[in-house]
């Protein structure tokens, strides 16, 4: 049986950050389903998701992201619903400090109970650690080179925006 895991995001927009996470969760299951969620705590997006689903998976090809990784969107329901419905026994979130594992460690807390879904937590490489999709959008919006933190394909989009 293969061992399928869910990466879950905003990702508005995807960085190398989330791309290093999702590659090293490739390397770790089967199957990995990038999953494109929306998040009630974050400020109105800056691309749709349909937008973000096609930069991550042009961004997967752009980094040449190994394994067998699908991308799609999740916008109604529980996210362990769609762990469920794929057989996935696994969500892997990628933190980059403290405040994060204290933000996730509920909602892990949370997903085990509904549904026995257990989440891994990966650590980005240190260079990236730094980076968040909201920083990107600012220093973006504000004329800022954001190309060493983002694959080719958001730069474009972003210098487009």
């Amino acid at each position: 049986m293969a061992q399928i895991a869910v990466v879950p995001g905003s990702f508005d927009p995807v960085t190398l950050g989330h791309l290093d996470v999702i590659g090293r969760a490739a390397g770790l299951f089967d199957e990995v389903h990038v999953l494109v969620v929306h998040n009630p705590d974050k400020k109105p997006a800056m691309f749709e998701a349909v937008d973000r689903v096609r930069l991550i998976e042009e961004s997967l090809a752009e980094v040449g992201t190994p394994g067998t990784v699908r991308v799609g969107e999740w916008t109604s329901g529980l996210l362990v619903d769609y762990c469920l419905q794929v057989g996935a026994k696994v969500l892997v979130k990628g933190v980059r400090s403290g405040e994060d594992v204290a933000y996730e460690t509920p909602m892990a807390i949370m997903n085990r109970h509904l549904a026995d879904v257990e989440t891994v937590f990966l650590l980005p490489d240190a260079s990236r650690s730094h980076v968040s999709s909201s920083l990107i959008r600012q220093v973006s919006s504000l004329g800022g080179d954001v190309t060493p933190y983002v694959p080719r394909v958001v730069a474009e989009a972003l210098a487009a925006r």
